[in-house]
């Protein structure tokens, strides 16, 4: 396959046209803290020479296929092993303060979905495997063959909002009783059969299964909660961020995130809002932007896409 056509980055034009006046400054500096492949850092590269990157994976196929991609950059390329929630700890060791620039594009990457061996896809048999970071320990088929019925339960109301999480939990345990669940073709399986008839036409009954066990094995909310604050505190004044979200819970923490840090914290009643009240940051677009049509004929992963973006305007003293 050739090289672009490996991976087509989601809303790429946007991303530049949103992130553009802050990475156009002398000595800019970005963090695609969500690298993947490489796809969106190549292009804010190649759209500002002067830009410095840093980019961050917990992936570390991901990060050497980056590393290749990225090679033609030179030092203007910094690459880091780690979750979104060690962008902090990545910068200090960096010795870099402020940013002018952050990227979260959420989500299973196309490396991580197209690589059957890898286990996120449920409509491919494949290993019960699911982890962004290979060196971890946890895998999808330790949770199914430890968690506790009512944990499943939990995992599968909270992180895939499903409705039959109550059912699904029972069978699977009564499942494991009599034999491991090591493959996603035996749980596609599972599912389908302890889903109603009626329910069956609703769409594929382990969408939102896997997307609970893929949540749970990366701690992916528990990732983004920390990673937001820590990315807009070392945002400097006239930096952009844009997040990229594929489901609503993950929108749901980045719209509360934005929503605090953009708006007055001057109490109720004073005639005059004193400039310590003001808002840190201000939102770019109005809610949850959604790609076009032209967008997602040509690239149909962004779809359920949600943007959010904003500015930061004010440093607290």
């Amino acid at each position: 396959m050739a090289d672009d056509q490996i991976h087509t980055p989601v809303n790429l034009e946007r991303t530049l046209e949103l992130l553009g006046p802050a990475l156009s400054k002398p000595g800019a500096v970005v963090v695609d803290t969500t690298l993947g492949m490489g796809g969106h850092s190549r292009a804010m590269l190649r759209a500002f020479p002067d830009l410095t990157l840093v980019g961050l994976d917990r992936d570390t196929e991901a990060l050497a296929i980056a590393g290749e991609r990225l090679a033609e950059f030179g030092d203007r390329a910094k690459l880091v092993h780690t979750e979104y929630d060690g962008i902090a700890g990545a910068l200090d060791d960096l010795g870099i303060g402020e940013i002018d620039g952050v990227l979260f594009d959420l989500g299973v990457s196309s490396l991580q979905l197209d690589r059957v061996e890898r286990g996120f896809s449920y409509s491919k048999d494949a290993p019960l495997d699911m982890r962004m970071d290979p060196t971890q320990s946890l895998t999808a088929e330790t949770v199914l063959a430890t968690y506790t019925e009512a944990d499943l339960r939990r995992i599968f109301y909270q992180y895939g909002e499903e409705k039959l999480a109550p059912r699904y939990a029972r069978r699977i345990v009564e499942r494991r009783a009599e034999a491991p669940l090591v493959r996603s073709g035996d749980l596609v399986d599972l599912l389908s059969a302890a889903t109603p008839a009626a329910l069956s036409r609703a769409g594929h009954p382990a969408k939102r299964v896997f997307q609970a066990l893929r949540i749970e094995v990366n701690a992916e909310l528990a990732s983004l909660e920390a990673a937001l604050p820590a990315a807009l505190d070392r945002i400097a004044v006239g930096g952009r961020i844009v997040v990229l979200a594929y489901q609503s819970l993950e929108d749901r923490l980045v719209k509360r995130e934005f929503a605090a840090r953009s708006k007055s914290t001057a109490p109720a009643g004073l005639p005059v809002e004193l400039p310590e009240h003001r808002p840190e940051f201000s939102l770019l677009v109005r809610g949850a932007e959604l790609a076009g049509d032209e967008e997602k004929d040509l690239n149909p992963r962004a779809k359920p896409v949600r943007l959010r973006a904003a500015e930061r305007i004010r440093r607290q003293a």
